[in-house]
């Protein structure tokens, strides 16, 4: 078959048959329903043997709309009277003879779990999960788990300046792309679900302290992780009562936001305890050193691990 496009003058005077257009329209919109988890269930338990679909539900199954409409629906489901639990489900089911979308009840059979979806394109129907309904034998009700799956959001490009959407959807995705971060809203903010600053010198360069050894942090998915090199003092000698600041510096966007990190140290042969402060201190970014005996001119602070602290 040679190659073809549609619409297209020279495809059928422009017509577009209904198998041309599910091959085309069926990646406008993922299969599902349009809103997410936080609303009312698509599918509840009706009155006795009876199931009811939620009103003005809109959704999309192979790039074929669909809707609940202004009052909703009530599907039957069959009595079970087989001496074993069934589970039936409620589907959004495409139907290929007629190109219609309905949301339909699929019969288990009874003691062998719930029944298996129609997918691909081999089949007169096509099918998604709106809910799960249990039977159990003699039953007079039913039982609805929902299940119904959603159409999700897509990935918007952005800077990071611009990613204030005033009106964000749950699970809306952005790639921030000066930051090189993937971002989700939760509903209340929005997380980094992936980020890497690569390796950052935090050296900062004070009076009373060389830095021998430089200090770096590098953040990867709303963590950083610091290594702090080694200090030389280079002022006169301090006291064991004395904060001294030393020569580091966290850039803003790296500070924990609230909380302090404390990381130990070895002077001398003796244990030390320095504090990194968080970004909402008098101190925000700064490390200093907080317990130590008296350290003089020349002698070496040694930190003895990396630390690690959220941010996002």
């Amino acid at each position: 078959m040679a190659q073809d496009s549609w619409p297209s003058p020279a495809h059928n005077s422009r017509a577009v048959t209904d198998v041309e257009y599910e091959v085309m329209a069926s990646h406008f919109s993922g299969d599902g329903i349009y809103g997410d988890p936080t609303e009312p269930a698509v599918v509840t338990a009706g009155v006795g043997l009876s199931v009811t679909i939620r009103p003005e539900v809109v959704g999309s199954l192979r790039g074929h709309g669909w809707t609940s409409g202004s009052t909703g629906d009530t599907r039957s489901i069959a009595a079970n009277a087989s001496g074993q639990t069934r589970v039936d489900r409620v589907v959004l089911r495409l139907d290929r003879d007629t190109w219609t979308v309905r949301a339909v009840v699929k019969t288990g059979t009874p003691g062998a779990g719930p029944p298996t979806l129609t997918t691909g394109d081999g089949y007169t129907t096509y099918e998604a999960l709106l809910a799960n309904v249990t039977v159990p034998n003699g039953a007079t009700s039913v039982t609805v788990a929902r299940a119904e799956r959603y159409v999700g959001s897509r990935v918007r490009p952005c800077t990071s300046a611009a990613n204030t959407d005033p009106n964000p959807r749950l699970g809306d995705l952005t790639w921030e792309v000066d930051t090189k971060r993937l971002r989700v809203f939760d509903g209340v903010s929005k997380r980094t679900l992936f980020s890497d600053s690569g390796i950052i010198s935090v050296n900062s360069s004070l009076a009373a302290w060389s830095n021998e050894v430089e200090s770096v942090i590098q953040e990867r998915n709303g963590t950083v992780s610091a290594r702090f090199g080694s200090f030389q003092r280079a002022g006169g000698t301090l006291a064991a009562g004395d904060e001294s600041r030393l020569p580091v510096l966290i850039p803003a966007a790296y500070r924990h936001p609230s909380r302090d990190q404390y990381g130990a140290a070895i002077v001398g042969g003796t244990a030390c305890r320095f504090i990194v402060h968080a970004a909402s201190t008098s101190r925000p970014g700064q490390v200093w050193l907080v317990n130590h005996p008296t350290i003089s001119k020349d002698a070496f602070l040694l930190p003895i691990s990396g630390l690690s602290w959220a941010v996002d």
